[in-house]
């Protein structure tokens, strides 16, 4: 379960979000909190220039490779039962099946995720997570919104954070308050190391903010209809682009993460680590 201070801590950060509503001015059509969104989303980029890529870089570059890829692997693996229950909570039965399978071979084959043989056998990997689930049944995203220290999400996909939370293991396991705060912070270096390179993309664009809005909120659609994009705007831009498994590797030009190290802490995956919630 989260603790209580954890639970106390999004509750705050969600309701400053939402109080938002009725302070700020005109903005963008689909970013009606814009004023507030860049104030945090300045907040979280200070953080992220001073504390977290500092760290992330640093690990990245005195860390072995093969370590990294072993670190990612369980920490994505601890994060996948999310996967699961949302699978199961939109009916993708088949999807469920074939990601237990996963789950159970990394499990054991991989060394309780350390290892990845199901990608090795050409098992897929699906992505879920509750935010997606809401979308499937209907329910609109409403507002975009940048949570602090969290990034970018909606009306919709913010409260999904703490439902989320219950299926994560890296929160559920049984650990002494030291050691989930340790096995945080290594989640959050671990993901933003992985978007070191796309930080060039980010810097050039005349406004980041808006980049990062739009290329989240396309994604995100992307996401949820599961690429089956309306006809009217071009396939371009529902592109689901990947980001390079190593740092070191160069992204094309045009790459977009779910999120961007502009926004500090999130990571590209729907088990993104940031704050070892999203």
């Amino acid at each position: 379960m989260m603790t209580a201070e954890l639970r106390a801590g999004l509750c705050v950060a969600l309701t400053l979000i939402l109080a938002g509503c009725a302070t700020t001015g005109p903005a963008t059509p689909g970013d009606p909190l814009e004023r507030m969104n860049r104030g945090t989303y300045r907040f979280n980029d200070a953080i992220d220039r001073a504390v977290v890529k500092p760290v992330a870089t640093g690990y990245r570059n005195g860390v072995p490779r093969v370590v990294r890829k072993g670190i990612g692997n369980l920490l994505s693996h601890l994060a996948f039962p999310t996967t699961i229950v949302n699978d199961m909570l939109q009916l993708k039965l088949k999807d469920a099946a074939i990601d237990i399978g996963r789950f159970a071979l990394n499990s054991t084959l991989g060394i309780g995720g350390l290892l990845d043989p199901a990608s090795h056998f050409g098992i897929p990997r699906n992505d879920e997570d509750f935010g997606q689930t809401l979308g499937r049944w209907g329910v609109p995203a409403g507002p975009y919104i940048v949570l602090p220290l969290l990034g970018p999400s909606t009306l919709r996909d913010a409260p999904s954070i703490l439902v989320d939370a219950e299926t994560d293991l890296r929160l559920q396991l049984d650990l002494d308050t030291e050691e989930k705060v340790a096995l945080g912070a290594l989640s959050v270096v671990d993901a933003r190391a992985g978007l070191l390179a796309i930080d060039p993309s980010i810097r050039a664009a005349y406004d980041p903010y808006a980049f990062v809005r739009n290329a989240w909120l396309q994604r995100r659609e992307f996401k949820v209809r599961d690429g089956e994009v309306p006809d009217d705007p071009p396939p371009e831009e529902f592109e689901d682009p990947e980001i390079p498994e190593d740092p070191e590797d160069q992204p094309p030009p045009d790459a977009v993460a779910e999120s961007s190290p502009e926004t500090s802490l999130i990571p590209a995956s729907a088990t993104s680590p940031a704050g070892m919630l999203r």
